[in-house]
Formats: C-alpha cells, structure tokens, sequence
C-alpha cells in the first residue's frame, strides 16, 4: 500500500517525520509533498532520509522534478494524508484553489484523503474554519480531529496535531477498507437523506430534565450507511458522545422544538427522511428559572405537555409524493401492533420496530434486530446484527421502495 504525505507550514510539521515511521512500520510506503512554508520548519532532506524518496517542494523547484505530474503523484497512491493540514490548507482545499503542487495534487486526487488539522484554537474555532471542514466532509474527506490541551502560541484548547500513532491508526483503518472492502453501489448517489438521531433534552430547570436512553447509534450508522452508499447526508442530532460521521453535515440540537425547526428549515430538497431519534412525548409545561428546591416539599407535581410531532409533520409537509418517510418504533409491549397503527396514522411509508425490553439490542448497545412494515402490509424480519451492517439492511428496503426504473 502507499501513502502520499502531504506536510504543510505549521510547528506540528515535524510530527509528520513520526507519521512517516509509523507508517513504514505498518508495511506502507510513504511519499512526501512539502509547501513551501512547510520547509521553514522541516527540511526537506529529514523526509528524504526517511522515506528514501525524493521530496516534492514545488510545481518548478528542481529540475529533477521536471517528469512529475501531479496527476500520476496523485494516482500512484492508496492514500492522500495531510498531516498537518493548516486553516490555509483547508480553505484551499474547499474553495478548490490550486495554486501550488500539493493543492494541485488534491484537485487531481481520486483516492480517499485524510487530513489531520492543525492550528490555534482560535482559528480552529472560526466559524470561516468550520465551514470549509463542514464543506470538505460533504465531500466525501476524512478526517483525524485535532487534540486539546497546550499549543505552541501558549493557548489552551482545541487544534493541536493529533498524536502521530493516532493518525497512523486512522489511516492504516482507511487503507484496509480500500484494500479488503469491495467498492460499495452508489445507489443513493441522487438522494438527500435527512435522519435524526439520539434523545431530546426537556428541561425541567436548570439543573433537571427529562430525556431518555437513547445513545444515537442506530442513527449515526444510517448516517454514515447512506453516505458510504453516495447520498448528500443531513443529520440532525440530540446530545450524543458520538463523533459526527465523516461527510455528513451534522446539526446538533438540545429539545424536541430544536430538532422539530431544525428538519423543517431543511427540508424542502429532502428526498428521504429518516426518523430515527427517541424523540421526548413530552416535556415540563414550564421550565423553572431558578433550580427547584427540595426543602419544605413532600412531593412535587409535574404538568407536562406534548412535544412537536415531527415525523408526522413531515409525513404532511409539501412535495410529499416526492419524499420517502421512514419512522422508527420502539416499544416494550405490543411490538408490532403499536408500529402498525404508528405507520398508518403518520402515513408513513416504512416503519421499523425495535423491542426495547431486548438487553441485547436498542438502546445503548453495538447490535440491533427489527422488523420492518410497509404500508402494503408486509413485513420483514431483521434479525440481530451490528448497526452498521442494520443500518446497510433498512437502507435495502428503503431502495425498494422506488418504483422501478427498469420498464
């Protein structure tokens, strides 16, 4: 396997001459491009004695260069890794400038890139930053986020270089998935997949809530199952401990009324929606400003209130013979019953029920089994299974939900 290394101007650049030996280590076989300001940090002859290639440094920088392409430098590996990418790096990158070789070796690229960002946290944090990243995931890069703690201009947070054994691990994981995975049908390819994922937040004041048990799992694989398949993904997301899936624009949201306005300002191009997150029924009729007191109470009464029903809004909203709606059931009694009835009053056109009570599937854990019910009254069993290869299996049944192209 073979790795093309991309080092660009930022103190984190010699940590890349680790990148470099973890990945010899592994058996892949490393090749380097330099930016000029890269070379102000690094000199070019510290790769070379690694990696016992020359090093690229510029479009015209040496004569011996003169037969190198960027398109064949870009071919000839299984990987594109830029370790460090600076803010610089990555606004080019998403605004398609190729304005030297390294960037001129991306726009040629076909193979997976990987970036490992790095840079004040201030700059990490520009909202100008994180609209270039947001853009280069919908794209389809991956990335290595960047670590927290002591940087280099004496600032705390966010934007440091990963750990070189972290990035070498991550990139080994992108060369095996190319290496051992067939290349998966894009058969999503012209679809706009909307699905929320995880718990809502109700609360009841500013210490209290109401939520529920769901981790988000189930959700992220769909995400992350429908991009894989070449869909344009939105996922709209409760409070989760999971890293947004790469290509995937995510909105995280807090209550139920968050992710209810949330799917609705996004979804006039959605050609798919996917109702995936455990949703709060209800939430406190008021919400106390201050933290409520124990002393002096035997007992508390709660007023609570229904929640938005977004699914159902969906189902009705404009364009729908245009939309395909999914809905998700979880249930600890009457399975299939309740899921039915859910399917016909929301007019959905699928429906996928999870039994709650299962301790070895739903909420919370790595597997998951289901049955699946269409509106012509058919049902399919899912048996238990990880969420991932699930999340490939509901994507299946949605498919077949198109009406044939074929005549």
């Amino acid at each position: 396997m073979k790795v093309l290394l991309g080092v660009t101007g930022c103190i984190g650049a010699y940590k890349a001459a680790e990148v470099l030996r973890g990945l010899q280590k592994a058996g892949v076989e490393v090749r380097v491009i330099m930016t000029k300001h890269a070379t102000e940090f690094v000199q070019p002859l510290t790769f070379e004695a690694l990696s016992g290639k020359p090093v690229i440094t510029g479009m015209f920088a040496r004569p011996d260069y003169a037969i190198i392409e960027h398109i064949s430098v870009a071919r000839e590996a299984d990987l594109f890794l830029i370790a460090p990418a600076t803010a610089n790096c990555l606004a080019k990158f998403a605004h398609g400038i190729a304005d030297d070789f390294l960037t001129t070796v991306y726009l040629s690229n076909t193979n997976p890139v990987l970036l490992a960002p790095a840079m004040n946290v201030e700059m990490w944090q520009h909202s100008a930053t994180q609209a270039n990243v947001n853009s280069l995931r919908e794209r389809g890069v991956l990335f290595v986020e960047p670590g927290v703690g002591y940087q280099a201009c004496g600032e705390v947070g966010a934007g440091r270089l990963a750990e070189p054994a972290d990035i070498v691990q991550r990139a080994l994981e992108v060369l095996a998935g190319a290496k051992t995975q067939p290349a998966r049908t894009q058969d999503f390819a012209n679809e706009h997949v909307m699905i929320t994922a995880g718990p809502t937040v109700e609360d009841l004041d500013p210490v209290r809530f109401l939520t529920n048990r769901s981790s988000g799992k189930m959700g992220y694989a769909l995400a992350e199952a429908a991009r894989a398949r070449g869909a344009r993904v939105t996922l709209i997301s409760g409070p989760t401990r999971l890293s947004p899936p790469d290509g995937v624009t995510t909105v995280p949201v807090r209550a139920t009324r968050e992710m209810y306005n949330a799917v609705l300002e996004r979804l006039a191009d959605v050609s798919v929606f996917i109702g995936a997150a455990a949703v709060a029924d209800f939430r406190p009729a008021q919400s106390a400003a201050q933290k409520i007191k124990k002393e002096g109470r035997k007992a508390i009464t709660l007023e609570l209130e229904t929640t938005e029903d977004i699914i159902g809004t969906v189902a009705a909203a404009p364009n729908r013979e245009r939309r395909l709606v999914v809905g998700f059931a979880a249930e600890s009694q009457s399975l299939l019953d309740y899921a039915a009835t859910k399917l016909r009053e929301k007019n959905l056109d699928m429906i996928v029920a999870n039994d709650i009570l299962r301790t070895d599937a739903g909420f919370d854990v790595e597997t998951n089994a289901a049955v699946v019910l269409r509106q012509d009254g058919s049902r399919l069993t899912l048996p238990l299974q990880s969420k991932r290869d699930l999340a490939d299996r509901i994507l299946d049944e949605i498919l077949a939900l198109r009406p044939s192209s074929t005549p």
